[in-house]
């Protein structure tokens, strides 16, 4: 395995978690945007229970993408001693801004829990 370039699967299910994640967020933010056009509140119980299934997907799913990204990595960069060879900075770049992107969502997911919890 030394000497050639890893196959990195992992990369494109982080890839794929990202732009999930990405199109949720635009989704929510269109809605919070045209909620606030039309002065309606989003407080109903359903509404906020979707939006804390869907954060909560998202979320999970992009959390686990940067966990195995950050594993991939390391393999690539500490255990194979190839980063030359396979763009360790690229992957060092796109797993920290999936876990940026995962501590930027976790704050929503669970305040959004905790109003549907309080009800």
């Amino acid at each position: 395995m030394i000497g050639r370039q890893v196959d990195l699967k992992d990369e494109s299910y982080l890839v794929a978690a990202v732009i999930l994640q990405s199109s949720w967020s635009l989704s929510l933010a269109f809605v919070d945007i045209y909620a606030l056009l039309v002065r309606r509140s989003l407080r109903n119980a359903c509404v906020v229970c979707f939006f804390t299934v869907g954060d909560g997907i998202t979320s999970t799913l992009t959390f686990a993408a940067a966990c195995a990204s950050a594993g991939i990595t390391v393999l690539i960069g500490n255990d194979l001693n190839n980063c030359a060879q396979n763009h360790c900075t690229k992957f060092q770049t796109a797993t920290a801004m999936a876990f940026l992107s995962w501590f930027a969502v976790s704050p929503s997911f669970l305040l959004n829990f905790w109003m549907m919890a309080s009800r």
